[in-house]
């Protein structure tokens, strides 16, 4: 409608700027950068405190963390401010914001980071996550939850919404992806994504609201993303070599190992070969007056 993602930069010029999130990641494109180090999170296992408040903010559910979650390994110690979600919809596979390759996952938890001592600018680092059981959800008490309202949740270890591995992952230099979109944020994004389930991915679809006061029916907040946005000449790094492209690792493994099979098999057809023969020519040999 008259407020949707094409009316953005009349309100808020910077929306409509060359920096803009998110983006599809072209994996392929990446210029590796090995001195990007591993991020190292400290505190996120036990937070200091036993409760968080879970918002509705009318276009997302915010997470306030405590500022005793540090972050280290980027430009700086970063203290940590909140985290949220984007989604599709019941029945739909694809909510994430960013893309890697043309594909779009289930949904994905940006964070919102500011400098130690400071208030958060617009700094993120973000994730993905896929179906499946393994990572526990923080599930709200209530069927439901309005926009503008909040509920108390008991704390959790944040760093179970990480996967395993912080030292694979793309950056790029972008900007927040909903009114103002400042773009004067660092973007972090882990390729391997974090599991939940389906039941736990259709809750997260099916409990918030984002229906206004004068709206008599109630609205789900569904498909809470941005379009992808140009790149426009900026430089996507990765913490990790290139795969070249067509080829997994897996299968650039399997392709050696085919090779070093081959060339066993042709050397002991060869040796073996030439014993056999080796005696009919002696034999040939003596036999000649």
């Amino acid at each position: 409608g008259p407020h949707g993602q094409q009316h953005w930069p009349e309100g808020h010029p910077a929306c409509g700027g060359r920096a803009q999130s998110p983006i599809d990641i072209a994996t392929a494109r990446a210029q590796p950068e090995p001195a990007l180090p591993p991020l190292q999170p400290q505190g996120y296992e036990q937070p200091e405190t036993p409760r968080f408040t879970l918002a509705n903010n009318g276009h997302t559910a915010v997470l306030a963390l405590p500022p005793s979650l540090r972050l280290r390994g980027l430009p700086g110690v970063f203290a940590a401010a909140q985290l949220h979600f984007h989604w599709g919809r019941p029945g739909r596979a694809a909510g994430a914001e960013h893309l890697l390759d043309g594909h779009r996952a289930p949904a994905e938890v940006p964070r919102a980071r500011g400098e130690r001592g400071q208030r958060a600018r617009g700094g993120k680092w973000g994730r993905r996550r896929v179906g499946g059981p393994q990572t526990p959800f923080p599930a709200t008490p209530n069927c439901c939850l309005p926009p503008g309202q909040s509920t108390s949740i008991p704390s959790f270890s944040v760093r179970d919404l990480l996967p395993p591995s912080l030292d694979r992952y793309y950056r790029y230099n972008g900007s927040l992806t909903t009114p103002p979109c400042f773009q004067s944020v660092l973007w972090t994004l882990f390729p391997q994504p974090v599991r939940v389930s389906r039941a736990q991915l259709e809750q997260l679809q099916g409990s918030l609201y984002s229906t206004e006061e004068a709206e008599a029916e109630p609205h789900l907040l569904v498909d809470n993303f941005r379009a992808p946005q140009e790149l426009n000449q900026r430089l996507v790094l990765s913490s990790f070599p290139t795969e070249p492209e067509g080829y997994s690792t897996g299968e650039i493994i399997a392709i050696i190992f085919g090779a070093i099979a081959g060339c066993v098999c042709l050397f002991l057809a060869v040796h073996f070969g030439a014993k056999r023969m080796r005696p009919q020519t002696l034999w040939e040999h003596q036999s000649d007056p």
